[in-house]
């Protein structure tokens, strides 16, 4: 009877340092696109990888855990948009109407990423994970938990959605 090592009883878990700086970047890219706002981006980033650091044993050792992280990005995401909406209406009735200006993209890419936002929620975070982060409808399926069906519908939906409140016409195929 033989005593087994670490590493035969559990998988491999990557150092959580290499994993953060490579997946820092576009993290805090998809936070961005799905809040708008530069510095709630790099907030949100931050909360979700400190909530894999503190069970990193667990979410390491999955086979993707940047899924994991993103996931939990577009959630964090969702609920401060919604938080924002909430303070901006506050704000604007003390203002006696004014609006704070929260966009610091460019103002094409602000447009399209503020159409995205007003999206249903699952639509416009499978629009950021596509078209942000380049993503495959598989690789999108398997972070949202969902099948790739549900990805091309959302998709579909979307692009139908941003053709017609942006003015653009869709291409055949697309």
């Amino acid at each position: 009877m033989g005593v087994r090592s670490a590493s035969e009883v559990a998988p491999a878990v990557e150092d959580f340092d290499a994993f953060y700086a490579r997946e820092y970047a576009a993290m805090v890219a998809l936070a961005y696109v799905l809040s708008g706002s530069r510095w709630a981006a790099e907030d949100l980033a931050q909360e979700a990888f400190l909530a894999a650091h503190r069970e990193w044993e667990r979410i390491g050792a999955y086979d993707r855990p940047g899924a994991w992280v993103r996931q939990v990005v577009m959630n964090k995401a969702a609920s401060a948009v919604r938080r924002r909406i909430v303070e901006t209406k506050a704000l604007a009735r003390i203002a006696f109407g004014r609006t704070p200006d929260v966009d610091d993209m460019p103002q094409e890419s602000a447009d399209f990423w503020h159409a995205v936002r007003e999206l249903p929620k699952r639509q416009g975070q499978v629009v950021a994970l596509h078209y942000l982060e380049d993503l495959s409808v598989a690789q999108i399926a398997a972070i949202i938990g969902t099948a790739e069906g549900t990805v091309k519908k959302h998709l579909h939906d979307a692009r139908q959605t941003l053709a017609h409140r942006l003015g653009v016409e869709e291409e055949e195929g697309a």
